[in-house]
């Protein structure tokens, strides 16, 4: 069953509507379980089994890229990652480097790696977490080889280098021409400058920048650089404290790239109110991801102006804030039919509604956090998990309310359930096996 595509108003007073909720919960645990202890594949064990030992490794040609990289974060993941590893990945021509934690990196072993590489190639460079480099130097043996020593990157993230400052970015983008995503999170030297200067070299070919806790960047100052970016469709100010509603505004009715914007993150950006979910929901009608946990200032209102207007959403996180369980429910009622993800991780309220709406309006759904709700039941989860047969993973971390009747008695064969006081630990870690991260998510959408 599909959605019916009310009104928020209308679904709002649907649900309202509805006498004793937790009567209408129909479901019945079934009498053979199809919950089966996890067992790790050979691919997984053997991975872990390398990633212990990373001296033993010599040659990594001929891997596919996407278990190279599954490799490196597991090693990142147990801290056994060095640069013996490091100068594998940079042998002969690369075309991707990706180290998602080089906390362990010197300033030397950068000169003897990354130094020595041969980036004539190399189209996605990630070295995160590289705070013991100071980037502007370790950089500047490459960048005087030629003028553009990166003519293919075209990803960049250096996610908590917090060595690079506004001279050794600006440096550094204008030696790769190409580049279209840039994760500069974290990055804490970095200042209104350093978004200026990337909107004048890359303005009208960016798609991706991510300026999180980069709180020596004022939001308004930086506001007139969106002008310039014409393609943007990813941005990330998390947990940046000069987001405001004003910024928002600029952002999405005053710049180039308000109707374009497919993905935006404001979590923990503490002053915004519901006048920044208006104008998003007025404005930004193609809008595919939202991260607005940990907002103090939202109320339900800010959930009716998203249900009316951006009704494409399919990861969606509302984590720590106070909607109302018929408020999400009746979100759920008028724009749910497109969610495959969905993060209710601490809203203490929500409950039978919810769990009602979900089953019904969002069949798609492949992901669901509900760790910490504690007003689902037994049979209002079973009654989502059976009838969301696309879900492939549930969250319950604090959920003490769920118990054996509903791990034991649903019928979802493929859902993976984290987070259960009855799972062992070494379950979790196995299960919590972090996804690869996705850059350019949107480069095959046409305009």
């Amino acid at each position: 069953m599909e959605s019916s595509g009310k009104s928020f108003a209308d679904a709002l007073k649907m649900v309202r509507e509805r006498s004793s909720p937790e009567e209408l919960i129909k479901w019945i645990p079934s009498e053979k379980s199809v919950a089966a202890p996890f067992v790790p594949s050979l691919m997984i064990l053997t991975l872990n089994v390398l990633a212990l030992c990373p001296n033993e490794i010599t040659s990594l040609k001929n891997i596919p890229d996407n278990l190279r990289l599954r490799l490196i974060n597991r090693m990142c993941d147990k801290s056994t990652m060095n640069a013996a590893v490091l100068r594998l990945l940079v042998e002969r021509s690369p075309t991707e480097i990706r180290v998602k934690n080089c906390s362990w990196l010197t300033q030397e072993q950068f000169h003897h790696t990354i130094g020595n590489c041969d980036t004539t190639k190399l189209q996605v460079l990630q070295l995160d977490l590289c705070g013991q480099c100071m980037l502007d130097i370790a950089f500047k043996d490459i960048l005087n080889k030629c003028q553009e020593c990166f003519p293919t990157l075209t990803i960049l993230s250096l996610r908590g280098a917090c060595g690079l400052s506004d001279d050794g970015l600006r440096n550094l983008v204008k030696s790769a021409p190409l580049l279209r995503s840039i994760n500069l999170g974290q990055c804490t030297l970095l200042t209104s400058a350093a978004v200026n200067c990337i909107a004048d070299v890359l303005g009208s070919q960016l798609r991706e920048l991510y300026i999180d806790e980069c709180n020596k960047i004022d939001a308004m100052q930086i506001l007139p650089a969106f002008k310039k970016f014409t393609c943007l469709e990813v941005l990330s100010v998390a947990h940046m404290r000069t987001i405001n509603d004003q910024f928002v505004n600029g952002l999405v009715t005053a710049s180039a790239c308000g109707k374009v914007l497919k993905d935006l993150d404001f979590s923990d950006c503490n002053r915004l109110t519901d006048n920044s979910l208006k104008i998003i929901g007025t404005t930004c009608d193609d809008l595919r991801s939202l991260d607005i946990s940990n907002l103090n200032k939202l109320t339900d209102s800010g959930l009716e102006y998203l249900a009316n207007g951006c009704k494409s959403i399919q990861k969606l996180k509302l984590c720590r804030n106070e909607f109302s369980d018929v408020a999400v429910a009746a979100f759920l009622e008028s724009s749910g039919e497109s969610l495959l993800e969905l993060f209710l991780n601490s809203i203490v309220k929500v409950g039978p509604h919810t769990a009602l709406s979900l089953a019904k309006c969002s069949r798609k759904l492949v992901s669901l956090d509900v760790s910490w709700c504690r007003k689902i039941s037994n049979e209002g989860l079973g009654l989502i998990v059976d009838s969301c047969s696309s879900l492939k993973m549930l969250k319950i971390f604090g959920c003490t309310q769920i118990n054996k009747e509903f791990l034991e008695g649903h019928s979802n064969p493929v859902v993976k359930i984290i987070g259960s006081k009855f799972t062992p630990i070494m379950d979790h870690l196995y299960l919590l096996e972090p996804e690869e991260e996705k850059f350019l998510r949107y480069r095959f959408l046409q305009y």
